[in-house]
């Protein structure tokens, strides 16, 4: 039976976290040694498909409000296991998860500095690097309601993917992280755009510093609407999230005060809040600044918690 929520897809990485904590980031030639080691699920993708999943269902995976699907590739190994096993954990569908026989899952080597919860991460792709623009013809599965996409994959898969998704209609939230310069193609027509401040930076041909005041994030975010996204999001860390849209609308709203703990998924989280938001609104109006609000929300518990997957909240830890 066909289930009547809104639906959403997200294509992109899967990685196994290696994640060192330590006093403060290691200098050329400096050998740390970590306080502790935790060995988690992540990868771009898969924690903004953990983040949808989560934050539209109760920790029982009771009340959803959306069905959440996983199109990615992992090793035929453990990790690749663990990955899947735990996308499915947290109510995600893992059918177009593919298993790459005699192939490697990725690794992220991500290393924190405890005092300030911000992370440094060395990316190997594995098999996140084996999806190719020929699997994406057209998309996989039933048609979501919404195409989410960031660049740890391959960057031409990407671009086919958002063909295809623009042949069939179907709306894309694209995160370009990690950073590279977009053809003029990729934004046209884009729903959404949620970049931070490097990316901004990268994508628009400003400087970081432009951003640090609110006439260079109207510039930026102008720019970016000129070349045909609907909203776009630029997300500041401590100091909030602009936003603006094509009918206008535009705000900088101040983050929420948070311990900071680990920044990991921070952004990942925020994704998928605002991405529940968009698919929820239906056909109907699309309220962006109540769902950055909501996202800030979600993101400032995130950040308060160590780990990646694990430290995204519930439906039910937001009430």
């Amino acid at each position: 039976m066909e289930s009547s929520r809104p639906r959403i897809t997200i294509l992109g990485s899967l990685n196994i976290d290696l994640v060192s904590y330590v006093p403060h980031h290691p200098l050329p030639g400096e050998t740390l040694t970590a306080s502790h080691f935790t060995t988690s699920p992540g990868g771009k993708g898969a924690n903004q498909a953990v983040a949808c999943g989560k934050l539209s269902r109760t920790a029982a995976l009771a009340d959803p409000s959306a069905d959440v699907a996983m199109l990615g590739a992992v090793g035929s190994d453990a990790y690749g296991d663990a990955l899947r096993a735990s996308l499915a954990s947290y109510g995600v569908d893992v059918a177009g998860v593919q298993v790459r026989p005699g192939g490697r899952t990725g690794v992220a080597i991500i290393v924190v500095d405890e005092p300030s919860g911000q992370n440094r991460i060395i990316l190997s792709p594995e098999a996140n690097h084996s999806l190719l623009p020929a699997h994406f013809a057209a998309l996989p599965g039933p048609p979501p309601d919404l195409l989410i996409m960031q660049l740890e994959i391959p960057f031409d898969t990407v671009m086919q993917a958002l063909a295809a998704a623009r042949a069939a209609a179907v709306p894309v939230l694209l995160n370009p992280a990690p950073a590279k310069p977009l053809p003029p193609h990729a934004y046209r027509g884009l729903a959404h755009l949620v970049v931070n401040e490097t990316e901004a930076a990268l994508l628009s041909g400003c400087a970081e510093s432009d951003l640090d005041h609110l006439p260079g994030l109207q510039r930026v975010g102008a720019l970016f609407v000129e070349r045909g996204v609907r909203n776009v999001i630029v997300t500041l860390g401590g100091r909030g999230v602009y936003y603006v849209t094509s009918d206008g609308k535009s705000a900088l709203v101040p983050a929420l005060k948070a311990s900071v703990v680990d920044t990991t998924a921070a952004g990942d989280t925020f994704v998928g809040s605002y991405a529940l938001a968009a698919v929820e609104a239906g056909a109907g109006d699309f309220d962006i600044d109540t769902a950055v609000k909501a996202a800030n929300r979600a993101s400032a518990i995130t950040v308060s918690r160590k780990g990646a997957q694990v430290s995204i909240p519930w439906k039910d830890e937001l009430r």
